[in-house]
């Protein structure tokens, strides 16, 4: 199924199961939606959960992505649907366009997709009015659906689960009398290019503790600018796989509609090095 036909189902599966979100938090406090799904940045997952919705209330969006580099695409859809600021429940397929590759080695595949469910869960604390920070864990499993081409460059499975733990606070006037968010986590996985390329692998087959994290500048109540980054297991001895880390304006003019576009600095990828490209990303929430 491709992307646009993909949001479209979810736009109508998220519009027929949601109340109206609230109007109490802050514009912007939503986040995006990474590439997997959950509510945050891009790369990175925040605390937050997804929508406006406030205690009682349900929230949710609906996504699509696109991501470009040199010589591979990505492509990612989903949505996410909270209940009473406190679980939040993802779902994002995405499809790795191969590209240069695929041409150059005669591959049997083209691209690689994987479907992602994901349940966050916020701990305790707030984003801005509470002592301590927002504090949320994540668990997603995500299960590779072309496993052909991760088993012949040494993926011992297709489908695994992992957990993350984040935390996140909006601090008002902190960045020169602009508001700053700043996030940080722990990621505990073993998925090879966010599970594309399978899970575990020839050099390692364990979970790895791996750090991620953003800072965001609100410029107003309707840009914010920021960077990511997101380190990344290296369980493959065919190739090296880089962190990751991205440059990103975001654009909300209401809460209803999100739009970030990235520069992201994606590194090896599959043999290929100097993956670098452009991250664009729509978003509707409820």
């Amino acid at each position: 199924m491709r992307c646009s036909q993909l949001l479209g189902v979810a736009l109508l599966s998220v519009c027929a199961s949601l109340a109206v979100a609230g109007q109490g938090r802050l514009l912007a406090t939503g986040g995006a939606s990474s590439l997997e799904g959950s509510a945050g940045a891009g790369i990175t997952p925040w605390a937050v959960l997804a929508g406006y919705g406030e205690r009682g209330e349900w929230g949710g969006d609906v996504f699509a992505t696109r991501v470009e580099t040199a010589d591979y695409r990505l492509d990612v859809a989903g949505g996410a649907v909270s209940f009473d600021n406190r679980v939040e429940l993802s779902y994002a397929r995405q499809r790795f366009d191969l590209g240069t590759l695929a041409r150059d080695l005669s591959l049997p595949q083209n691209s690689l997709s994987q479907d992602i469910f994901g349940v966050k869960v916020r701990l305790f604390g707030d984003l801005i009015y509470e002592q301590l920070p927002q504090v949320s864990l994540g668990i997603q499993h995500k299960r590779q659906k072309d496993f052909l081409i991760p088993s012949l460059v040494g993926a011992q499975r297709s489908e695994d689960s992992e957990g993350y733990l984040t935390a996140s606070r909006l601090i008002l006037g902190g960045a020169f009398g602009y508001n700053l968010l700043l996030n940080g986590g722990l990621r505990y996985s073993r998925a090879n290019e966010l599970g594309l390329l399978g899970f575990g692998g020839d050099r390692r087959d364990r979970h790895s503790l791996l750090k991620e994290g953003s800072i965001a500048v609100l410029l107003d109540r309707h840009w914010a600018v920021g960077v990511e980054y997101r380190e990344k297991p290296d369980n493959l001895s065919f190739a090296g796989e880089s962190d990751w880390a991205d440059l990103f304006v975001g654009y909300f003019p209401s809460k209803n509609l999100a739009l970030v576009l990235a520069y992201a600095r994606l590194g090896e990828i599959a043999t290929l090095d100097n993956q670098n490209g452009a991250y664009l990303s729509l978003q509707g929430s409820f």
